[in-house]
């Protein structure tokens, strides 16, 4: 997003080894500590962190072919994650196509359970491996004990800072996908009259939806989506649907309903939106995503995302829930 202060120290780590020395030394000097990625899906507030930042940089990539249909992937958590979505692409596997060009690292998936026209992480996930501070050691965490939900897992909330992951393990199949698949996907495909479902026609399909749809973090400072799909009760959503009509929604089981948070956006007046008194945006093509046009500083940033929230909650009586990882 650009903006936020400053870490009093930084290092890169590119081993295991390197974790437990960037610890160490942060533990002699009685310093808090976080690990982060590429820092897309972060928000830094403006004080800054008087600690240790760890940047990420545990590279690896290894496959293991259990039979004809069904292989599995160990993935360094430093590595960039849409370069592994790309290389189990170009090996005929499934299980990940759908999540192209999500920026930033394969573990910080983990830690927000990443997800993508109908794919998540989760669906793929077997093996977490990372350093646990509680126990002092490295540990091998199975998907079961991830606690994974919507955007959601133990890693970001009440496991939030003990394990610094370094490595994850997946499942993808020689498989092809059938329709229908996931909104937007199920429509250009549609309209495009793709009939081809393998890996890579799927993945190339969902390239063409975000490059236009969604900007390039590296060219306009934004953070993706800002906000998760609400998730209400099924008599809430009929209540809704009493007073609004055509409002997006997913069934998701249990009684629940998940609705567009771009569509109570939109409709509490704020797409394509320009604030002038904090430099903030709302990305023409997709009001979820927020975007710093001369914002000065984290403060801005939170009283832009501040300002929509209430829109939507005076509007709709539903809160939104913030996206990225606001830090320290």
């Amino acid at each position: 997003m650009g903006v936020g202060g400053k870490a009093a120290f930084l290092t890169e780590v590119a081993s295991r080894m390197d974790v437990l020395e960037a610890l160490s030394w942060a533990q002699d000097k009685q310093l808090p500590v976080i690990m982060i990625g590429t820092g897309s899906n972060i928000v830094w507030r403006d004080e800054g962190f008087n600690g240790l930042v760890i940047v990420n940089k545990i590279m690896g990539y290894e496959s293991y072919d259990e039979t004809e249909i069904d292989t599995y992937l160990t993935v360094g958590s430093g590595e960039n994650w849409d370069n592994v979505v790309e290389r189990s692409v170009q090996a005929g596997l499934s299980g990940i196509e759908c999540m192209s060009l999500i920026p930033g690292s394969a573990g910080a998936t983990i830690i927000q359970n990443a997800g993508a026209y109908g794919q998540e992480i989760a669906n793929t996930l077997t093996v977490v491996e990372a350093y646990d501070t509680l126990t002092k050691d490295f540990v091998s965490l199975p998907a079961s004990d991830c606690g994974f939900g919507y955007r959601f897992s133990r890693f970001k909330t009440v496991d939030r800072g003990r394990f610094f992951i370094t490595g994850m393990t997946i499942h993808l199949t020689r498989t092809t996908l059938a329709p229908p698949f996931y909104g937007a996907l199920h429509t250009y495909l549609e309209a495009a009259k793709i009939t081809d479902y393998s890996p890579a026609s799927l993945r190339q399909a969902v390239m063409i939806i975000r490059k236009n749809k969604l900007p390039d973090p590296r060219v306009v400072k934004n953070n993706g989506s800002f906000f998760a799909n609400p998730i209400i009760t099924q008599s809430q959503y009929q209540y809704l649907a009493s007073n609004f009509t055509n409002i997006p929604h997913w069934e998701v089981g249990q009684g629940s309903v998940k609705i567009s948070a771009a569509w109570l956006i939109e409709q509490a007046g704020f797409k394509d939106f320009h604030d002038n008194e904090t430099g903030m945006a709302t990305w023409p093509k997709q009001p979820l995503v927020l975007v710093n046009e001369h914002a000065r500083n984290c403060a801005d940033v939170l009283t832009f995302k501040q300002k929509i929230s209430d829109a939507v909650f005076t509007m709709f009586n539903i809160t939104l829930q913030q996206e990225p990882e606001l830090l320290p």
